[in-house]
């Protein structure tokens, strides 16, 4: 199992970022260490400045190779809703010296994940209406009908370079509103209004 991140896939996140709309799907992956199901993330010692970065994911449910666009939806079977923790100042770090910073994103626990819905539950798939809240505030929003880049179109796209496997999750991008968590902050995100993830951060 591979988790496979979509980034600068809002543009106004993009512009939070000071970084420009991509033109085509931009990804980088986390290990499966990265997959965390329970309900406390510790914060680790190594990062002073720890971001939250909801996104809707993608469940894949069979393998496959040069998807076409129009084939994708019939990989992935269900939807789902968690974190791309980001150690900003790392990453920062790394930037600033042209590095690579998958120390940033793949870190043990990085990718914490609620449940999943069968995506047969939504009624158009480019309207998904989710939001993360931080001890009860809204923090991040966001709707697929923003994406720069639909679910099929990232589907399509990753498969090109990567064969996707049956397990695998896509984490499809975070909306605007990006942001610090500290010790002592519940989160908890939703899907069209429907608690799906539940996080103590520790």
């Amino acid at each position: 199992m591979k988790i496979i991140c979509i980034g600068r896939n809002y543009a106004e996140h993009a512009k939070e970022m000071k970084a420009e709309a991509p033109l085509e799907p931009v990804f980088f992956m986390k290990p499966e260490t990265a997959l965390l199901k329970e309900k406390e993330f510790y914060i680790p010692a190594f990062t002073k400045d720890l971001h939250h970065e909801v996104e809707l994911i993608l469940k894949i449910c069979k393998n496959g190779k040069h998807i076409a666009e129009s084939f994708a939806h019939a990989y992935y079977n269900e939807i789902g809703i968690g974190i791309d923790f980001t150690a900003r100042d790392l990453q920062q770090q790394c930037k600033e010296k042209s590095l690579p910073w998958e120390k940033a994103k793949a870190f043990d626990n990085a990718a914490p994940i609620g449940q999943f819905m069968s995506k047969d539950q939504f009624p158009n798939l480019n309207a998904i209406s989710f939001h993360l809240t931080i001890n009860g505030t809204t923090r991040q929003s966001g709707n697929t009908k923003d994406l720069l880049f639909s679910f099929d179109k990232i589907i399509s796209y990753v498969s090109q370079f990567v064969t996707l496997k049956t397990g695998d999750l896509i984490f499809t991008g975070t909306p605007q509103g990006v942001g610090p968590v500290h010790i002592g902050d519940t989160l908890e995100a939703y899907i069209e209004n429907e608690k799906r993830f539940h996080l103590n951060i520790k």
